[in-house]
């Protein structure tokens, strides 16, 4: 069903709530969990916790972005341990993820819990309440009471995946305790995974002018236990690895526990954080939301709201949420029973980007408002333009910034991915089968900054130099390559030619790949700063099946390395082709009838086939890949996904999701005008409040078929 309106025909509701605000429902629990894999999300600012009771007691990890160690490990800070004599949760037990302030409710007979991370500062709190006073001992649990010996299936926690060291260790903590108070950190040295970085890319003459986020950095994070007295450690085992704890004692009726990390308030008033950070969670749920009274798009819808709440939690972080599990990774064997490590690992890295996942992660938060929280992400394209751009001329020679997949969060790629380079001496390529001439993914977070700007009024002027690197390299590099083959730097018509190129991770030594011609096309047009440039992009190469004119991956290739699907690139993310533009039907035979998509097609982790089928409005099909999409995870938290093609919960998963169902609600044409309800069965009564460019809020409704509001 598609409805189209102008933005004058709308309700445009300019920042303001509704007359009544919107309260999304709240999460509850009445049984105990068995493990970590039966946490619940819970946090702030930029702090996660896996929230779960077990046995009686209340346990949960403790998580940051930002806290990475010599490796590039994203580790824990710890997990706390929460013990009531008397056994108060054996009845009457209910936990409680209240959306609407952001906190966690525990009860049980006679004892009341509440939880939650500060939204302005890196603050955690406890408060235990009860009828009566109860002995309580609270624990600070850590496997990184010692060095731990990373093991050759540990290696993809890290940076160093395969070239791992022999004795390679992640190194303990400094554990402080005193009277009523407890001080962890970590300090890294000096010498780090950088430095081998630096080195095995043959870039040491540079080097003091590098970017390093991790060399001598130091995190931690200082726990207050008013009412408890330190009485001793002891050491025990969870799941699958061995720890020590420092526990806290006393009898006491109320208590309200804090950790506070290095970076956080430390004279932060627990009622304050608790207001404060309320109110912004319910104002967070005003910016948009989506209701349904449709039993087939309740859970859907449901699960939406949680995701996106996850996504809430690391909303002011200087790091940006990861695709491969975010802050809420748990113990690794509930995920893969080979890999019983601990609760610090996770697949693809730590401190490692994957940008072709990590962009879905970030495209979903300008239709829902959240332009505030895609800062992170783009801060971090920031810090590592210099390395970027130092790296590309230090190489070639030339200006312009190459950001390759795989790549460390200091901007260079990463070591074990770089490949080996016995036979040439390019050393700014990855010689990697996937990730080789892979530098256009950068060109998304271009396009979401200048999105920003028209969505929320993000202010670009900060972002004008990295989206000008960004461009500016694929014109600088192209010329330069063919100027190796030939005489000229230009073809025949005096456009680039993109050659070696790739199509996504897939196709491979590609010429003329559509996915990268569609992103210079749009960043250039969006961007309106260099329209001589633009003139130099060639056309997206278009080819015929059966009759039928489809968009082509590359002109040519010469092999098939993954199994995604960047033809559709130019529907999405480019938006080149899509319902209110022309030429539909190329894209619609794109995805229909091109063998290659077909074959690739599914909603597992990062796969993007919900989403084209609504910008091409296939209602059937966007309907059935985002039901799939949205699907409860195999985990009790239900948008905890399986690890999909990267690791638990799959972040960029719920992401892809997220864009799929927005798409399905709202699209726009190039000349701003809506599309309201454009892939959404007529069946399906539904109202939304969603955001659209030139600083629109849209609210909508539809019911039985008709547009009411």
């Amino acid at each position: 069903m598609k409805l189209l309106f102008t933005s004058v025909m709308l309700m445009l509701m300019c920042g303001m709530a509704s007359a009544k605000d919107y309260v999304p429902a709240d999460y509850t629990w009445t049984t105990q969990s068995q493990n970590s894999s039966e946490s619940m999300p819970c946090g702030g600012h930029d702090v996660g916790m896996n929230v779960w009771v077990e046995d009686g007691d209340l346990l949960f990890y403790l998580s940051k972005s930002g806290l990475f160690d010599e490796n590039n490990t994203l580790l824990k800070a710890g997990r706390i341990r929460l013990h009531i004599d008397g056994n108060p949760f054996a009845s009457n037990f209910s936990q409680t993820l209240r959306l609407d302030d952001g906190a966690i409710y525990i009860k049980g007979a006679g004892t009341s819990i509440r939880l939650w991370a500060d939204v302005f500062s890196p603050v955690v709190f406890l408060e235990i309440n009860g009828t009566k006073k109860s002995n309580v001992t609270l624990s600070y649990e850590s496997w990184r009471y010692r060095n731990r010996l990373i093991t050759k299936g540990e290696q993809q926690q890290c940076s160093w995946k395969w070239l791992l060291p022999k004795e390679t260790y992640t190194f303990a903590d400094s554990i402080i305790p005193s009277k009523q108070s407890l001080q962890f950190y970590h300090q890294n040295r000096k010498e780090t995974v950088f430095d081998y970085t630096v080195d095995y890319e043959h870039l040491t003459e540079i080097k003091s002018q590098l970017y390093n986020p991790i060399g001598g950095l130091r995190w931690g994070a200082t726990i207050h236990c008013p009412g408890l007295t330190f009485t001793g450690c002891n050491d025990g085992k969870y799941i699958d690895t061995d720890y020590r704890s420092w526990n806290y004692s006393g009898n006491v009726k109320t208590s309200v526990v804090s950790v506070i990390f290095e970076d956080g308030e430390t004279n932060l008033n627990a009622k304050v954080s608790a207001k404060r950070s309320a109110q912004w969670w319910h104002d967070f749920w005003q910016r948009s939301w989506i209701q349904t009274d449709n039993d087939e798009a309740k859970s859907m819808i449901r699960n939406y709201e949680l995701f996106r709440y996850m996504l809430g939690c690391n909303a002011y972080g200087q790091w940006p949420s990861k695709f491969n599990g975010s802050l809420f990774t748990f113990d690794p064997v509930f995920v893969d029973a080979a890999k019983p490590f601990s609760p610090d690992f996770r697949n693809w890295g730590g401190g490692t980007m994957t940008a072709q996942n990590q962009r879905l992660v970030y495209w979903p938060m300008l239709k829902s408002g959240d332009i505030d929280m895609m800062k992170s992400q783009f801060d971090t394209y920031l810090r590592m333009l210099p390395n970027a751009v130092a790296r590309t001329r230090y190489n070639w020679g030339h200006d312009g910034a190459s950001f390759t997949e795989q790549m460390e969060n200091f901007g260079l790629p990463n070591p074990a991915e770089f490949g080996k380079h016995k036979d040439t001496t390019d050393y700014g390529t990855e010689r990697n089968a996937w990730l080789e001439y892979l530098w256009d993914t950068s060109l998304e977070f271009c396009q979401m900054i200048l999105l920003a700007h028209s969505y929320g009024n993000l202010d670009i002027a900060p972002y004008e130099e990295l989206i000008s690197q960004c461009v500016k390299f694929f014109d600088l590099h192209y010329q330069y390559l063919a100027k190796q083959r030939g005489a000229k730097a230009l073809n025949g018509q005096g456009k680039l030619t993109i050659f070696p190129g790739s199509g996504a991770e897939t196709y491979k030594m590609a010429y003329n790949p559509s996915s990268t011609i569609a992103a210079l096309q749009t960043v250039l047009q969006t961007w309106g700063k260099d329209s001589a440039m633009l003139g130099r992009i060639p056309d997206i190469p278009l080819h015929v099946i059966n009759g039928d004119t489809c968009i082509a991956p590359a002109v040519a290739w010469d092999r098939i390395n993954n199994e995604e699907t960047p033809q559709l690139y130019p529907v999405f993310p480019w938006r080149i082709y899509g319902l209110g533009r022309q030429h539909i039907d190329i894209a619609r035979n794109t995805y229909l009838k091109d063998s290659h998509a077909i074959a690739m097609r599914s909603s597992k982790g990062w796969k993007q086939d919900n989403i084209w089928a609504a910008c091409l409005g296939l209602e059937d099909e966007a309907v059935r890949l985002n039901l799939e999409k949205w699907s409860n995870g195999p985990f009790r938290f239900p948008v905890f996904f399986d690890k999909g093609f990267d690791w638990t919960p799959d972040v960029n998963k719920g992401g892809a999701a997220m864009i799929g169902l927005q798409e399905m609600l709202l699209q726009e044409t190039p000349e701003g005008e809506l599309l309201l309800f454009p892939c959404w069965p007529k069946k399906w009564n539904c109202k939304f409040r969603l955001h659209a460019t030139d600083d629109r809020i849209i609210e909508a409704e539809i019911k039985d078929g008709q547009i009411v509001k």
